[in-house]
């Protein structure tokens, strides 16, 4: 309780004043930039002074984010068109165009979803590599690129963007959320590793936010309290980094977080189960196709 608390509300009364490119350097990268949380993270972190580094798959979206944010905020913004569901070919190209950046801020937002809830054996193989690939590759070969740097100059900051997902197994959804169960693992390893080099590892888990990667549900797609939209999430998951290493990221998902932590694991799994399948006749209702 008490650090759930501190999390979310010691980011609102005691905000970390020191410049974020002071603390951690000029330039930040962020995985995934061209949509939902990752767009609204790289502008948040523009806003506040630092250059962007935008990597994503579509160049012409690149392009579009890069103008609005050198128009917007007036900083330096480079793009990198990658597409991680390739694989480990991607990095050679990613590591060249990185090598002459001092990177103080990494966010590893890259994430790939279900189409909708599915069975295992609906999964497409594709779809599974992909998940991997995207979900865990992406995170684990992006820290390996900026750590060796870091290290040398002794500070700079990570952030593993996973999911409320992890909290539990996911009938229906079973590869993502058991994708970000290897991210919240592996980002508490990497803050013991790395603590005695001054650099940040954060582990951000939010819970339901307004993006497309959401939009199997119309219920999903509607802003409110309890389901921000990608700018809101963003402006309080930034406010959290250097003050706390473990958070939804935002202060409602925090409350959600809280109850959701009572009951035991398998409650939590059938209720994971309930909320799937309502998510999946959501999706065939949409398709105007019968529930299955």
């Amino acid at each position: 309780m008490a650090k759930g608390c501190a999390a979310h509300l010691l980011p609102l009364v005691m905000p970390d004043r020191t410049p974020l490119s002071v603390k951690y350097g000029k330039w930040a990268v962020v995985t995934g930039s061209t949509d939902g949380i990752g767009k609204e993270y790289a502008k948040e972190l523009a806003k506040r002074g630092l250059n962007i580094v935008l990597i994503s798959r579509s160049i012409d979206k690149l392009n579009k984010i890069s103008s609005e944010i050198e128009q917007e905020f007036n900083v330096e913004v480079k793009v990198i068109q990658a597409d991680f569901s390739k694989g480990q070919i991607v990095f050679d190209h990613i590591t060249k165009e990185l090598e002459n950046i001092e990177i103080g801020i990494l966010i590893n937002n890259v994430g790939m979803q279900y189409l909708y809830p599915m069975y295992i054996t609906e999964v497409p193989e594709s779809t599974v590599w992909d998940l991997v690939n995207v979900n865990v590759g992406a995170t684990t070969h992006m820290t390996k690129v900026v750590l060796p740097g870091m290290q040398k100059r002794k500070r700079g900051a990570i952030v593993n963007v996973s999911s409320s997902a992890e909290l539990q197994p996911m009938p229906l959804l079973a590869v993502y959320a058991a994708t970000k169960s290897y991210i919240k693992s592996f980002t508490e390893a990497l803050r013991i590793e790395y603590e005695e080099d001054n650099i940040t590892v954060q582990h951000l888990f939010p819970l339901f936010v307004n993006t497309k990667m959401n939009a199997f549900s119309n219920k999903l797609q509607e802003t409110t309290l309890f389901i921000p939209d990608a700018k809101m999430y963003a402006t309080n998951a930034v406010n959290t980094l250097g003050m706390v290493d473990h958070s939804t990221g935002y202060w409602a998902h925090g409350i959600q977080h809280f109850f959701m932590r009572l009951p035991p694991v398998w409650i939590r799994t059938l209720i994971g189960e309930f909320m799937t399948h309502s998510f999946r006749s959501d999706y065939f209702s949409k398709k105007g196709f019968k529930v299955e």
